[in-house]
């Protein structure tokens, strides 16, 4: 009987050590392929105080799995903003494929909460969004909701991805998604599959300012046949 059960055991921790790794290569996925800028600054940032920050650990973003076919859907495609007239660079500089830290290469909006939005041209299965705010110095971004939509005004059929304006400030709900540190590596917000043509993000100035930037945006997805 005891030998029994040992073999019971050592079976039980050997499918418990393995299940994760079957997940990981589950079959018809696939490792998303970013290309990062270069870092413009190393080390943890200590002096930026907010009371709703995820836990900084330092490390890079680990693996994000896609469905196998998932392609870059937002090169290039059309971009509106609630500014219409930028402080500095072009609304175009979202989807230029420019992802350079440095000046020039960022769209600067006024303050308080403003939105940039994405028209990917038909209505097509999202799979990871990626938004590069700005990331020459480390800073948070707040009151950033991220939603999707077949209507370009955002009336009806809003899907909300992320929300971290957990005091409702901008008026689109209360979040629950915890603040973040701008860094090269880009936030990563998971779409979870949904159709839309339109992403739009919006937020509400920085720890740094007032203003609101956006060097680039990515969408990721199943291109609609």
């Amino acid at each position: 009987m005891k030998k029994l059960l040992g073999s019971i055991t050592i079976v039980a921790l050997c499918v418990a050590v393995l299940a994760p790794r079957a997940r990981a290569q589950d079959p018809g996925k696939e490792v998303l392929k970013i290309q990062l800028p270069k870092p413009m600054f190393v080390g943890t940032p200590k002096n930026i105080h907010t009371p709703n920050l995820e836990m900084v650990t330092g490390r890079p973003r680990g693996p994000f799995m896609v469905p196998a076919g998932t392609v870059l859907l937002s090169a290039g495609s059309p971009v509106a903003a609630s500014d219409k007239e930028p402080v500095i660079g072009e609304v175009a500089f979202v989807t230029d494929g420019k992802k350079s830290g440095e000046d020039g290469y960022y769209v600067e909006l006024g303050p308080a909460l403003q939105w940039v939005q994405i028209d990917l041209g038909k209505s097509q299965e999202l799979h990871a969004i990626l938004a590069w705010h700005y990331h020459s110095q480390a800073r948070v971004y707040r009151d950033v909701v991220v939603q999707v939509s077949d209507d370009k005004d955002f009336i009806g059929g809003v899907t909300t991805v992320f929300n971290s304006d957990h005091d409702n400030t901008s008026g689109l709900g209360a979040g629950k998604d915890k603040e973040y540190i701008e860094t090269f590596d880009g936030k990563l917000f998971d779409p979870k599959g949904v159709k839309a043509r339109y992403v739009r993000l919006y937020s509400g100035g920085n720890t740094s300012n007032d203003m609101n930037h956006y060097v680039e945006v990515e969408v990721y997805g199943i291109p609609a046949k």
